[in-house]
């Protein structure tokens, strides 16, 4: 279970950077998936290499950060549809990890300046600061009060404005593209950044680290809100919501997984809890909006008896 909520955490991260696309700007950005092996490819290489553990992570997020620019630029710039644009990037992105890795995957052998340990070695007597669960939640709270900071300011402010009314943005002299490149530059990097604590945790970076991601963030992100979207108003709190949906994802993925299950069936199981989570919304509607209909007409008819 430990593992089962680091791992949670992890995506997490992620599904933030999903979130500001997702729900933010209104944009569906496919190129997630190779924005998380990125991250941890970049990671890899530098720390392998013998660089020091923080510049590594800065790299890889700014390498995701330059991921995202190119997915902007195509959808500003050269009128690609947003959903296209990601998938571009994507495909790109598949070709670069590989030449960064040299590979289609690498172990990382310079471990002696690890900011996490496996969660298998939790009772091992490692230090707490080192359990992937304390990093993995400092991490989290750093970057949800970063985040919270930066959508307070004007351009923010502006970048939600652009998501919620982009017509109404432009006519009070917002630039939507520039918004919409930033936003993805923003998104990315965390993706690339939750990618190389995905390296570090596993050890190793693969060019398949990221495959399925866009679909566990969005589920991160439909938990999180289907679960605390009545409790949690705050833009903090909201976020907090995506992180605590990626940990319940796991937990019950987990949980399924504890009983005799063929591990070829893994990714079937995967997809059918994720359906389940994004139709919940639907059929949360379905049913209390039938009930408010039905109080409603009660309520008319025993005012029209009286």
């Amino acid at each position: 279970m430990p593992g089962a909520i680091s791992q949670g955490m992890m995506w997490g991260i992620m599904a933030i950077g999903v979130f500001i696309t997702y729900k933010i700007l209104d944009i569906a950005d496919l190129s997630v998936d190779g924005t998380v092996s990125l991250g941890a490819a970049v990671f890899a290489v530098m720390l392998t290499k013998g660089q020091n553990i923080w510049l590594c992570m800065l790299y890889a997020t700014l390498a995701g950060m330059a991921a995202g620019l190119v997915t902007g630029l195509f959808h500003t710039l050269m009128g690609i549809p947003a959903i296209l644009a990601g998938i571009i990037t994507q495909f790109g992105l598949y070709s670069i990890n590989l030449k960064i890795l040299g590979g289609s995957n690498m172990t990382i052998s310079n471990r002696t300046y690890d900011l996490i340990e496996s969660s298998m070695y939790m009772k091992g007597g490692y230090p707490f600061y080192k359990w992937p669960v304390f990093v993995f939640g400092v991490a989290s709270l750093v970057l949800i009060i970063v985040l919270y900071w930066f959508f307070g300011t004007e351009r923010g402010a502006s970048l939600r404005a652009t998501g919620s009314n982009p017509n109404m943005s432009r006519a009070q002299g917002i630039n939507t593209d520039v918004n919409k490149v930033i936003g993805l530059v923003l998104s990315n990097g965390i993706v690339a950044f939750s990618g190389a604590l995905m390296g570090q945790y596993s050890g190793a970076a693969n060019v398949a680290t990221g495959r399925g991601a866009i679909v566990i963030g969005l589920a991160a992100v439909v938990i999180g809100e289907a679960i605390f979207g009545k409790i949690f108003k705050n833009f903090a709190l909201k976020l907090l919501g995506v992180v605590l949906g990626g940990v319940i994802y796991y937990i019950i993925v987990t949980i399924i997984l504890w009983f005799p299950i063929d591990p070829n069936l893994l990714k079937f199981i995967q997809a059918m809890v994720i359906a389940l989570f994004l139709a919940f919304p639907y059929w949360k509607g379905k049913i209390f909006g039938k009930n408010i209909k039905t109080s409603s007409r009660k309520a008319e008819s025993e005012n029209a008896g009286n």
